[in-house]
C-alpha cells in the first residue's frame, strides 16, 4: 500500500485513537486538576498524531525525522504523567496499564517508522 497521507499511516491512526482513550480517561480526573495534570496530559497526547502528521508533511527528512522525535518524547511524557495519576489514586491501575501498553505499541511503531526513513536516506557524500 502506497502512503499518500499522513492519514495511511497505522501509527497515526492508533495514535488518534489513543488520544480519543486519553480524554475518556482524563474526564473522571478531579476537576481541581483541569488545568494541571489533565491539561498536560491531553496536550501531550495530541501532540503524538500532530508531530506524525506535520513531520510527514515536512519537505525534507531530516525535518520529518524530528517530527517523530518530537512525537516519542511526547510518549514519554505520556507515560510518566499516567504514572503520575495511578499514584495518585486519579487513575486505576487497569486504565493505566491498557494506556501505557497502547503508548508502548505506538512508540515502537514510531521507531520502526524512524528506522525505515533513516535507510532509505541518501549517503552523506
Amino acid at each position: 500500500m502506497k502512503i499518500l497521507s499522513y492519514r495511511d499511516l497505522k501509527v497515526w491512526q492508533l495514535a488518534m485513537d489513543f488520544v480519543v482513550a486519553v480524554y475518556k480517561v482524563t474526564r473522571g480526573f478531579p476537576a481541581t486538576e483541569q488545568y494541571g495534570l489533565t491539561s498536560q496530559i491531553q496536550r501531550a497526547a495530541v501532540s503524538v498524531p500532530a508531530n506524525i502528521a506535520e513531520g510527514q508533511g515536512r519537505a525534507h527528512l531530516n525535518e520529518y525525522l524530528h517530527h517523530l522525535s518530537f512525537a516519542r518524547g511526547s510518549l514519554m511524557e505520556i507515560e510518566t504523567h499516567l504514572l503520575i495519576a495511578e499514584r495518585l489514586g486519579y487513575l486505576d491501575p487497569r486504565d493505566s496499564k491498557q494506556l501505557l501498553s497502547a503508548a508502548s505499541d505506538i512508540g515502537r511503531m514510531l521507531n520502526a517508522l524512524s528506522r525505515s526513513l533513516k535507510a532509505k536516506r541518501p549517503p552523506a557524500p
